[in-house]
């Protein structure tokens, strides 16, 4: 999961402990929200737009996807006309805190790792703020990131 520092960063999740993942206004993302995220999944936080953009830490689908009121909350900056309680059109998630890395795993890192050539977030031209990764990917970087703790 993607997300801009300027707008919520890691260290903001290690305080809150959770989140609601609201906003995402793209219609694959808000699939993978809805449809793929389960309670429990983990979820490798990504700092986007940021020097360097990579994954700053890890955190915890804490609530699987439901219907993101924003959307149908009128002068909110999520507000969307097309959706409604009754019938919605766009989700979220919950996450929950699970660790900050010491340092970012650049994106450049992640491109030359092992195993992670076929990464979403790896692909050039991937933007989207929500992909899915593979428990194989989601281990590689976590190791990388408890690497950085066990490093002199």
């Amino acid at each position: 999961m993607k997300c801009e520092p300027a707008a919520y960063t890691i260290d903001d999740l290690a305080r809150d402990g959770r989140t609601s993942w609201e906003g995402v206004r793209n219609y694959q993302a808000r699939n993978f929200m809805r449809d793929e995220m389960q309670i429990g999944d983990g979820v490798l936080f990504y700092a986007s737009n940021a020097d360097p953009s990579g994954v700053t830490g890890l955190a915890e689908i804490v609530r699987a996807g439901y219907p993101d009121h924003f959307a149908w909350t009128n002068g909110h900056k999520y507000h969307d006309e097309a959706s409604s309680q009754e019938a919605p059109v766009w989700y979220m998630v919950d996450v929950g805190f699970v660790e900050r890395f010491p340092a970012t795993l650049p994106l450049d890192l992640l491109k030359s790792t092992m195993g992670l050539e076929s990464m979403m977030v790896t692909q050039k031209g991937s933007r989207l703020s929500v992909q899915p990764a593979t428990k194989a990917e989601y281990d590689i970087v976590a190791r990388l990131g408890h690497k950085l703790r066990s490093a002199p």
